[in-house]
C-alpha cells in the first residue's frame, strides 16, 4: 500500500516547477490529484504525465487569488473525486524591484498571487473540513504552504515577494491554531530549488555532468511535501522547513531572547539608560542570520 492511497490532493501552480513535481511525487504516493495552474496546456501536461504513470486527477484552470474560482476549485475535488485530503498551495510569481522603484501594481500582483492565493484555497478548504468533522466525518487533512526564504530573512528588491512569504509564515500558525481540532495539519516550506522564479539568478543551474546529484532540482523538495502529507507526520503543525538539494532545515520562528523591565511605564529617557541592558549580547543593527548553506 502506498502512503497516499484513497486521498485527494489539489495543488495549485502545478504546470511547471515545484508544482509540477509535488504533483507527481503525490500521485505516485497513491493520491489522486487534481492539478491546477493558469495555463491549461501546462495543466493537462503534468496530468498526462501522472496518468501515464498509473496515477489519476484531472486539472482546474483558474487564478487561485479569485476567491470564487478558488471555492469552484474545492469544490470540483469533491464532486469529481469524492473528497479534499490535501492542499499544497504553491502558485506563485515574482516582480522585483527596490522599494523606492516599486510600482504599485508590482506590489499588488505579487501580493495578490501569493497571499490572497494561499489564503482564498485554504478558507474554502477549511470551511468543508470543518462542515465534515461537525458532521462526524474525521478524517487526517493536510495543507502544506510555499514560503520562501526570503520571507523569514528578508530579500532586498523583493518587498512585495518577502511581505507575501512573510505573511504566509504567519498565516501558517494561524491556519494549524484553528484547524488542527478537526483534525488538520498545516505546515510550510521554504523551498530552494530551480523553478522559473530563480532559474535566471544563476545560481540553481543544472550540473553539466547528467550523472551528478541536481542540488536544486524542484523535485528535492517533494518527498518533505509527500511525507507531511502521510498519516507518519500527524502530530507535525504549525512547522517551517527549508528544504533542498539533500538538505532538510526545520526552522524556528520569533523568540524572545531577553526580558527587561522597569518600574511602572517605561519613559523614554529610561530606555535610553538602559539600551546596554536591553541588548546586552546582541547587535543593535541589521539582524543578521545563520542562513543554511546548502
Amino acid at each position: 500500500m502506498s502512503h497516499l492511497d484513497g486521498k485527494v490532493a489539489v495543488v495549485t501552480g502545478a504546470g511547471a516547477g515545484l508544482g509540477r513535481e509535488h504533483a507527481l511525487a503525490l500521485a505516485a504516493a497513491g493520491a489522486t490529484v487534481v492539478v491546477n495552474d493558469m495555463n491549461a496546456d501546462a495543466a493537462q501536461s503534468t496530468l498526462d504525465d501522472i496518468t501515464e504513470a498509473g496515477g489519476a486527477g484531472s486539472t482546474f484552470v483558474c487564478s487561485v487569488s479569485d476567491w470564487t474560482a478558488a471555492g469552484e476549485m474545492v469544490q470540483h475535488a469533491i464532486d469529481t473525486h469524492g473528497d479534499i485530503d490535501i492542499l499544497i498551495n504553491n502558485a506563485g510569481i515574482t516582480r522585483d524591484a527596490m522599494s523606492f522603484s516599486m510600482t504599485e501594481e508590482q506590489f499588488d500582483q505579487v501580493v495578490d498571487v501569493h497571499l490572497k492565493g494561499h489564503f482564498a484555497p485554504s478558507h474554502h478548504v477549511a470551511a468543508y473540513w470543518r462542515n465534515q468533522a461537525k458532521a462526524g466525518i474525521e478524517r487526517p487533512r493536510r495543507i502544506i504552504n510555499t514560503a520562501s526564504e526570503s520571507g523569514i530573512f528578508g530579500g532586498p528588491a523583493q518587498g512585495n515577494y518577502a511581505s507575501a512569504k512573510g505573511g504566509i509564515l504567519s498565516m501558517t500558525l494561524t491556519l494549524g491554531r484553528e484547524l488542527n481540532k478537526y483534525g488538520v495539519t498545516v505546515n510550510c516550506i521554504a523551498p530552494r530549488a530551480r523553478t522559473g522564479i530563480t532559474e535566471h539568478q544563476g545560481w540553481s543551474a543544472a550540473p553539466d555532468d547528467p550523472n551528478e546529484f541536481d542540488r536544486f532540482h524542484p523535485g528535492n523538495a517533494s518527498p518533505l511535501v509527500v511525507y507531511l502529507c502521510t498519516d507518519a507526520a500527524s502530530e507535525v503543525c504549525g512547522q517551517t522547513f527549508i528544504i533542498g538539494s539533500n538538505v532538510v532545515v526545520r526552522m524556528r520562528r520569533y523568540t524572545a531572547v531577553k526580558e527587561t523591565r522597569t518600574e511602572g511605564r517605561w519613559t523614554v529617557d529610561g530606555l535610553i539608560d538602559r539600551a546596554d541592558e536591553i541588548f546586552e549580547g546582541w547587535d543593535r543593527g541589521q539582524p543578521s542570520f545563520d542562513q543554511p548553506k546548502f
